[in-house]
């Protein structure tokens, strides 16, 4: 789902904005651009709804990213989001009435039967939205499910737990899988890693927590837990600037991967790790600055330095 988000910083009484502004938001949209970073515009898509109230200076930021956007006009307005931030509290309410997207609305679109299918939402709408999959006859796409993160509580458990054998990669972020598994923080690689085992054991196809500076764990059935570093590190705190839609790039760049890599998924993860390392270079979206170049760098030679690094 596309999303206008309003950013709204509040004085420390709550009253006043200190300061406001708006962005491109939603997943999904994050995860359109962090597959977009490996494939060109015909191998990406996402439905946009597209209200009356659409701002120019954002359909011209969109499609400066090539023919990836299927847009569907209606006579309402765009959904909105808005963000209030005191401090480090974040309060997050919609705007505007949310058009929901699921498997269905890709019939009689490009995207019908694609390949790689990412979401994000709660485990009981996950199911929904695996059962409409199967309801297709003989498509079967890898689907890459992240948990929203106000359902990453031990409540969901039982739910996520009757949803993941349908499931082909489960990628919450480190704090969500701690939440769900009811394991108290503070994370740490071992930890994680028990955290990934676990969620092998309750039926995960296979499971990647995203772990910030700690990089990702990689679990697969069958095969010992691996780690792909971050691209930036706690090193390299002058080229974090922004994290807001890491995670999401990271999906769309695994899904990239996957594409890419004949299906292997921890080869696919170093494809995610260098999506990540764009998005957070600025805030919003990275630029298109050549025909294989993201803010001026090309992910390909990001690619061959990651994986050499020791």
């Amino acid at each position: 789902m596309f999303i206008i988000d309003h950013f709204e910083f509040l004085a420390q009484d709550g009253t006043s904005p200190k300061s406001q502004h708006s962005a491109i938001g939603g997943a999904g949209t994050y995860a359109a651009i962090g597959a977009r970073i490996w494939l060109p515009p015909s191998r990406v898509g996402m439905i946009i709804d597209r209200g009356i109230d659409f701002p120019p200076e954002i359909q011209s930021t969109l499609d400066a990213f090539g023919d990836i956007w299927l847009y569907r006009d209606h006579s309402g307005k765009t959904t909105r989001a808005l963000n209030s931030y005191i401090g480090d509290l974040r309060n997050f309410e919609y705007l505007t009435p949310r058009i929901r997207l699921t498997p269905k609305d890709l019939d009689g679109t490009r995207l019908e039967r694609a390949s790689m299918l990412h979401f994000v939402c709660s485990p009981t709408r996950a199911s929904a939205i695996m059962n409409e999959v199967r309801e297709k006859e003989g498509w079967r796409p890898t689907t890459i499910y992240e948990p929203i993160p106000d359902r990453c509580v031990p409540e969901e458990l039982e739910a996520l737990v009757q949803v993941l054998p349908h499931i082909s990669i489960l990628s919450p972020n480190a704090e969500e899988a701690f939440a769900l598994l009811s394991m108290p923080l503070p994370v740490s690689r071992e930890r994680i890693e028990e955290a990934s085992q676990r969620l092998l054991d309750l039926g995960s196809g296979a499971a990647i927590i995203r772990s910030g500076a700690l990089g990702a764990c990689v679990a697969v059935p069958g095969h010992p837990i691996r780690w792909v570093d971050a691209f930036w590190t706690s090193t390299d705190e002058d080229k974090v600037v922004d994290v807001t839609g890491a995670g999401n790039s990271f999906l769309g760049g695994l899904a990239a991967g996957l594409l890419l890599e004949s299906g292997d998924i921890y080869r696919a993860t170093f494809h995610a790790s260098v999506s990540a390392s764009f998005v957070i270079e600025q805030p919003g979206l990275p630029n298109l600055t050549g025909e294989a170049e993201w803010n001026g760098d090309s992910p390909q030679r990001r690619l061959e330095q990651l994986r050499t690094r020791k």
